[in-house]
């Protein structure tokens, strides 16, 4: 991608080409020998949007920020595949690139379900995992909760939903609908992320994300796959009150857990590693 890469004091970049087949960009800062802690970022946005974080925990971990598949400074799959399953899968193929045996885990929005995944599958690879606005795996949907999903079909739609990343100004008016505290909104960082996305590969994968959510994964998560199937470690959820998603998306957590439990950040909205990072280095220095 021409867009060049943000900077941030004390961070390196790498690339790492990952046994899943994607090249993946990857932001460290921190000292080599702290306890590592990898941040999955969401859509639409890339690693940037750990920047307030960063200077909370740096001294304290190995920050591990990867661009998930297709977005940021990522390649694309050679498969194609943007089902959430795969980013669980580069997730660990990255701590195996690395050499990690075990690290803590962020997940932000697709990167908190990604997250989930992760947890789930390989428990024994993570201290402790906190997802940041998302829903949990086991959430139900209901018809309350669909009309606030209605920017999803038009997203996935081949041919329309890349040019409305690409060409409109939908992913600045994701950031600004979605921001709970405007005292806190980055219209610079908005920017970043929105010149990120018209690149039209980033476009398309930004749709495919959608697309493969609504085709392929949805069904599953309607049949109730994940039923029965509890998380093994501490898990925390945080979630804006002014979330447009709607706090219902978080309920019932606990049930899934010896040690998980949702946090509720009153005022606050979607983006939350950006408006409270300090919720978010809290509850990371409480769990991994």
């Amino acid at each position: 991608m021409s867009q060049p890469i943000p900077e941030l004091a004390g961070v390196e970049h790498a690339y790492h080409d990952l046994a899943t087949g994607v090249r993946a960009h990857l932001a460290c800062v921190g000292p080599p020998d702290a306890p590592p802690l990898l941040a999955l970022h969401g859509w639409p946005q890339h690693w940037w949007c750990w920047r307030r974080v960063v200077p909370l925990l740096a001294s304290e971990y190995r920050l591990l920020m990867p661009d998930l598949r297709g977005l940021g400074w990522s390649g694309r799959p050679r498969d194609g595949d943007y089902r959430k399953e795969c980013l669980a899968d580069d997730a660990l193929a990255l701590l195996d690139a690395l050499g990690i045996e075990r690290a803590g885990l962020l997940g932000h929005d697709w990167g908190g379900w990604a997250g989930f995944l992760a947890v789930l599958r390989r428990p024994e690879r993570f201290t402790g995992y906190v997802a940041m606005g998302t829903a949990h795996p086991w959430t139900r949907p209901s018809l309350g909760t669909l009309p606030r999903l209605g920017y999803q079909p038009p997203i996935a739609t081949p041919l329309l939903g890349p040019r409305l990343i690409r060409d409109t100004p939908l992913v600045a008016k994701i950031h600004r609908v979605g921001w709970g505290e405007r005292s806190t909104l980055d219209a610079a960082a908005v920017d970043v992320f929105a010149a990120a996305y018209r690149d039209p590969d980033r476009a398309e994968a930004g749709s495919r994300y959608y697309r493969d959510l609504l085709t392929r994964e949805l069904p599953g998560q309607l049949r109730r796959a994940f039923s029965g199937r509890r998380l093994a470690l501490p898990t925390r959820l945080l979630f804006g009150t002014r979330d447009p998603l709607g706090t219902a998306m978080a309920a019932g957590l606990e049930r899934h857990g010896e040690d998980a439990r949702v946090e509720y950040l009153q005022g606050c909205g979607h983006f939350v590693p950006e408006e409270r990072p300090e919720a978010v280095a809290a509850a990371a220095r409480d769990v991994c």
